[in-house]
């Protein structure tokens, strides 16, 4: 199997891309996540309108329009750089969105108590209402993390080097075109079945802690 190697050299990129991106969306999906829930209508009507623009639009158009539409400007970017970029604004979106869901199921009362204890906001949110959206959100996440990590393949179409550029590459010098994929398709599970075992354990040992 010639093409195992080649493809392989493809999978730092494609988890670069998809962590990137991802992280991006961890951070990035906070403040969104709490401006829709602002008291003030123009906040949340902003909030909104991000998120249901940037999941709108179709993965592989942000990829061309950051990578196109800025790359052939006064800004030069990069098809790597693009891609993280690309998935980074999608993921925020999304994340927001299971964090909304999170923050929604936390009991009013939660919130009140915390008021009456003389808890700042900021501080309700990190030590009493955070950790249990945390824990809410994880599986929700993993899965997104998943289709994220499927996604990640379309940055092969600029340039990036990522498991399917390989892939695409061997298939097109092969006489058997079929099998590189196979390979690639391979590849994409040996790293999601991990990853799904890994937010299982993470959500496990949250709900234990918080049974405790």
């Amino acid at each position: 199997m010639q093409y195992i190697s080649s493809i392989a050299s493809g999978i730092p990129y494609t988890l670069l891309v998809t962590v990137s991106g991802f992280l991006i969306g961890v951070v990035g999906g906070v403040p969104l996540a709490l401006m829709r829930r602002s008291r003030i209508g123009l906040v949340r009507l902003i909030a909104r309108s991000i998120i249901e623009i940037a999941r709108g639009i179709p993965p592989i158009v942000w990829v061309f329009l950051i990578y196109f539409g800025l790359g052939n400007g006064v800004i030069t970017v990069e098809a790597l750089p693009a891609a993280i970029a690309a998935f980074g604004l999608i993921s925020c979106a999304y994340l927001a969105e299971i964090y909304r869901g999170g923050l929604s199921s936390i009991s009013a009362g939660q919130w009140e108590a915390g008021e009456a204890l003389g808890m700042r906001p900021s501080h309700q949110l990190r030590d009493v209402v955070g950790p249990q959206v945390l824990r809410q959100s994880i599986p929700a996440a993993a899965t997104y993390g998943v289709g994220l990590l499927k996604d990640s393949s379309i940055a092969f179409t600029i340039g990036v080097t990522d498991i399917l550029f390989h892939a695409d590459s061997a298939a097109k010098s092969s006489s058997s075109p079929m099998v590189p994929y196979l390979v690639a398709a391979a590849a994409y599970v040996m790293i999601t079945i991990p990853c799904a075992w890994a937010a299982r354990r993470a959500d496990t040992t949250l709900r234990r802690q918080v049974a405790r």
